[in-house]
């Protein structure tokens, strides 16, 4: 069922728990997903980015629709989400094509501008009923805009959140985009800091490249929402390959399904893990 962001934000919270958030970027990715999730009996969050929206051909639309159509019929919480968002333009978007929370990403802008960018947004997407997450400090991994090594500083995050009015923030702790093997360690100490400053619930992005038990530490030390991406192109990736090794293969359906399944199993893993089940 379609739920809104927040309430799963904030259950998870409340239970000591995360909530996880994957990717859409066909379809396929968004009933894996869902399979998933309902295989773990847990919620879930369904996120598509600007990039996926890009490589839709620049229509947010057709790809909401159909994610939209997929958590309605979903037997367990289902959340849309609208994430890594630059333009004001997909902003304005946001509320007509059901999503129920934005990550507006002003990170790449010195601070101040990063400020008055975001309080602007979410301003404009409180007044449609959104919710809204932020980013300060940079996760390594995307294309320059973000510079591995840094972390957000706890007392810049407090001002940060005072300053614009975001539910949750997303924070650089030890995480990178993109990541295809699982080595990333995390500082748990300043997760905890930040958990105190902030007052917001806190959002782990580049969450692929992170172990298990690196994981369910980090949920202890304070984070709620734990964006993951490339672990599930990883598993389609992988099953198309070894689909695609029968050369007479033309049927889509027959190296797509497993794909499919690959990331299913993939979404049941951290969705367990995640929620505590």
């Amino acid at each position: 069922m379609l739920t809104p962001t927040g309430e799963l934000v904030a259950a998870a919270r409340a239970a000591g728990s995360a909530v996880p958030a994957f990717n859409v970027i066909t379809i396929e990715h968004a009933e894996a997903i869902v399979a998933g999730a309902e295989a773990a009996n847990a919620p879930v969050i369904l996120q598509i980015s600007e990039n996926a929206v890009r490589f839709h051909g620049g229509r947010l639309a057709p790809i909401a629709a159909a994610t939209r159509a997929v958590a309605e019929a979903a037997r367990v919480g289902v959340a849309l989400h609208l994430d890594h968002v630059e333009d004001a333009g997909l902003i304005a978007q946001a509320a007509a094509n059901g999503f129920g929370s934005v990550m507006v990403d002003a990170s790449t802008l010195p601070y101040e501008e990063n400020v008055a960018a975001t309080a602007a947004a979410v301003a404009r997407l409180h007044a449609e009923g959104l919710w809204v997450e932020s980013e300060l400090g940079e996760v390594g991994g995307k294309d320059g805009a973000h510079a591995p090594g840094v972390r957000t500083d706890p007392g810049e995050a407090r001002a940060f959140v005072d300053a614009t009015g975001v539910d949750a923030l997303a924070v650089a702790v030890g995480s990178s985009h993109a990541m295809t093997d699982r080595t990333a360690r995390l500082d748990h100490a300043l997760i905890t800091s930040l958990r105190d400053a902030v007052g917001v619930p806190l959002v782990l992005h580049g969450s692929s490249g992170v172990p298990d038990d690196e994981l369910t530490a980090a949920v202890a030390a304070g984070m709620v929402k734990v964006n993951i991406g490339t672990a599930l192109n990883t598993a389609f990736t992988a099953a198309v390959r070894r689909a695609l090794t029968d050369e007479s293969l033309v049927d889509p359906r027959r190296y797509i399904a497993p794909a499919r399944d690959a990331m299913t199993a993939t979404v049941t893993h951290f969705t367990t893990l995640l929620s505590g089940r």
